[in-house]
């Protein structure tokens, strides 16, 4: 067994050893402690990860054992399943997938909209590019997903993009673009946040890689792309088919 580690995941301490979390090196949790993904502590020294403690229980039980072990009146399937999601735990995704009510496909129509603005900014003799997107959909289902695998970077830490998920109208992103000239600390001081996806954890480098990892993101969850869209429209219009 290796030394004992304590996470602290949305207020709730956590320990269990390295061997548990890295279970699967695919993972995020893989990616944090045997890979490059960047990690934070809090004062304490405790990893800390801005996750729902409280289902975090569920995803370190299933570390632990390879067995999705839930009480018999648990009713947080969805939340499990985001959280799950969140981490990139495959084997878990497809546990709960399995014990999931099935639910007969029908044929819609979604259409998504990408509102984008852009200015510069002069950081000395460098120029960094600012981005706003807001992302608007009929289908209040796609929106939770790419809520569910964009999220952003700063001081260390992994942000959610969106909060309120209950009353989720739409999408509101904001990122500086990395320039490659290791000027974080300014990106700090003004509040700049990058922005990366998941499952690959990379960073959003322009829009051509934006609308390209939100096409991914709708396809691999159960959407058909209709046609491609043209980045050079304001604003840029995909069109879906869900079953």
């Amino acid at each position: 067994m290796s030394e004992p580690i304590t996470l602290n995941v949305g207020g709730m301490l956590y320990t269990t050893s390295l061997m548990t979390l890295t279970r699967y090196p695919e993972s995020m949790l893989g990616s944090m402690f045997i890979g490059d993904l960047p990690t934070s502590k809090d004062q304490q020294g405790n990893y800390f990860i801005d996750r729902d403690g409280k289902m975090f229980r569920h995803i370190l039980n299933f570390l632990r054992t390879s067995h999705l072990d839930l009480p018999d009146d648990f009713q947080e399937l969805d939340l499990l399943n985001r959280e799950a999601d969140f981490f990139q735990i495959q084997p878990l995704l497809q546990a709960l997938q399995a014990i999931k009510t099935p639910v007969t496909k029908t044929k819609n129509n979604v259409m998504l909209n990408i509102f984008y603005d852009s200015w510069l900014h002069n950081v000395g003799s460098y120029t960094v590019k600012l981005v706003n997107v807001q992302i608007f959909s009929t289908s209040g289902a796609l929106l939770k997903l790419l809520n569910s695998k964009f999220y952003y970077i700063f001081k260390g830490d992994n942000l959610s993009v969106a909060s309120d998920l209950e009353n989720l109208k739409f999408i509101p992103l904001e990122w500086v673009e990395s320039s490659g000239t290791g000027m974080e600390r300014h990106y700090v001081m003004e509040n700049w946040k990058s922005l990366y996806a998941s499952p690959s954890h990379r960073q959003i480098q322009n829009l051509d890689m934006f609308v390209h990892q939100v096409i991914k993101i709708a396809v691999n969850g159960g959407f058909l792309l209709n046609s491609l869209p043209s980045v050079s429209s304001d604003p840029i219009i995909l069109h879906f088919t869900q079953y």
